[in-house]
């Protein structure tokens, strides 16, 4: 009895090994992606949704909802964001092929197509000759409308990865000549970091956009004039902050279009074609706040992120059985988190309402042309000559800060100011202030940390993210999955099945 168990045993191993050998992992893929076909919803969805807060973790979700309550509430509580009360939420992972903690370029191919790939690499392999196709090209090819939305640059990594590929992220001047042969119906949002190349000396890319038959607008006025039946569109704000992005949106003027605004009128522009359309979203400057530690610029583009997907939700009231919503994050950014070791158990929220502009801004029109004036001038620089703009754009008043706070401030100041009697070790420094402006960054982290908000890093985390779905498919975005599996779950929800490999 025990020869012949072992006999059948030792067969059935081999069976399997001959299995994996013929099926491979291609053909292991295809086995999972059948397994999660058997919940294809009946209807597929015609029109679909995919928002992405580069650097928006639950940390991130939290801390905005524990703003958005201190603005009208004393009480200890958070008020939900839209999203937050979608029916199904899932916990997803992000690492990539190289490294637990991703970069934007390898998530956004994750999500995108449905495949592992190195940081900084857009939607090629890791050997960086084989291609992969996206999502959105998928649904173009069955017919649908595509629009791609984003608050930083077009060109920017997480944009790229649902039309581009590319061997290097840095590549943006090939990015945006893909993007105008792209085919695709809508982008909006953000400019090109690189609009002529690297050094300035190639063709425009705004120009090239226009020769492919695409409608161009970057004024306020021509994009509200936009209606369904204008074609291709390539919608550029009309005040771009830094790097081709906008504004954030705590120094978004009241007259300026908003992430809501370039998501509405996607829907606009998308909904007119019978068979549905695909729109990406992103609010990438999430991200950028979290790499400078600005909780406040953070929160509030988390916040304005909530709003362009409310513009989502009307859309899905009015067609709820062929709808779907998904909002994800591509990674975390900052190691932020809700406590402070200086506050132990509390917090104080509304210190973050008493910031008037991002580390961005206060970088451009207050530290910038003060460091201008000083050398232009010759005469010394002090730190008293910043505190009433300090005071006015931070809420933060020097008088009632600690001791060691008004050090840190001071030396944060000196270096700021290029003081040459400072010679900090290049990674000392990088740990203090990362790659920013010293007194920038120090002023943040001094309100963070008065708030009660914590940081651990100027780099990405490699914690999970929460993914949230509403609509058509909405339980297949259920548990505890990969980055990967989004794509492969947007397929079955949408009707499709990936190309044989």
């Amino acid at each position: 009895m025990n020869k012949q168990r072992t006999v059948r045993l030792l067969a059935l191993s081999f069976l399997l090994l001959i299995s994996v050998s013929l099926f491979g992992a291609g053909n292991m893929e295809s086995a999972r992606y059948d397994g999660l076909s058997a919940t294809r919803p009946g209807q597929p969805a015609k029109y679909v949704f995919l928002f992405i807060g580069d650097g928006m973790a639950t940390p991130q979700i939290n801390a905005a909802e524990a703003f958005a309550n201190a603005r009208v509430s004393d009480d200890v509580a958070v008020r939900h964001l839209q999203f937050a009360k979608f029916p199904v939420v899932g916990l997803t992972t992000t690492y990539d092929a190289g490294s637990l903690i991703t970069d934007s370029a390898s998530a956004g191919t994750a999500i995108a197509t449905g495949n592992k790939t190195l940081s900084g690499v857009i939607n090629m392999d890791t050997s960086k000759n084989n291609s992969f196709k996206t999502i959105a090209e998928y649904a173009k090819e069955k017919g649908m409308k595509v629009g791609v939305v984003s608050s930083v640059s077009l060109d920017h990594a997480t944009p790229a990865c649902f039309y581009a590929k590319v061997p290097s992220r840095g590549n943006m001047y090939d990015i945006g000549i893909q993007l105008t042969k792209s085919g695709f119906d809508y982008f909006g949002g953000g400019g090109f970091a690189q609009p002529r190349g690297k050094g300035n000396d190639q063709p425009d890319i705004v120009s090239l956009a226009k020769a492919s038959g695409y409608t161009y607008v970057n004024s306020a006025e021509a994009f509200n004039n936009l209606k369904a039946g204008s074609g291709n569109v390539l919608a550029v704000n009309e005040r771009l902050q830094d790097s081709g992005a906008m504004p954030y949106d705590l120094d978004r003027k009241p007259n300026e279009l908003s992430l809501a605004d370039y998501t509405a009128k996607g829907i606009e522009l998308l909904s007119d074609d019978p068979d549905g359309f695909f729109l990406m979203v992103e609010s990438g400057k999430i991200d950028w706040a979290g790499h400078a530690n600005d909780a406040a610029a953070a929160i509030h583009d988390t916040l304005m992120f909530d709003e362009a997907i409310s513009k989502a939700v009307e859309f899905a009231n009015e067609h709820p059985q062929e709808t779907l919503i998904i909002v994800t994050g591509d990674h975390e950014t900052g190691g932020m988190t809700i406590g402070f070791a200086g506050t132990k158990y509390a917090t104080f929220f509304n210190e973050i309402g008493k910031q008037s502009m991002s580390f961005t801004a206060f970088d451009q029109e207050v530290l910038g042309p003060y460091k201008a004036t000083v050398k232009a001038s010759g005469k010394p620089a002090y730190l008293s000559d910043l505190l009433p703009a300090i005071k006015q754009a931070f809420g933060l008043d020097y008088n009632s800060l600690s001791a060691v706070q008004k050090d840190q401030l001071g030396l944060a100041f000196s270096r700021s100011m290029g003081n040459k009697t400072i010679s900090p070790r290049v990674e000392d420094h990088y740990l203090l202030y990362g790659g920013y402006e010293p007194l920038t960054v120090k002023i943040t982290q001094i309100i963070n940390q008065q708030a009660g908000i914590g940081w651990t890093s100027y780099s990405h985390t490699g914690v999970p993210v929460a993914t949230f779905a509403r609509g058509v498919g909405q339980e297949l975005f259920g548990g505890y999955y990969d980055n990967t599996d989004i794509f492969h779950k947007m397929m079955i929800a949408m009707d499709m099945t990936p190309d044989t490999k």
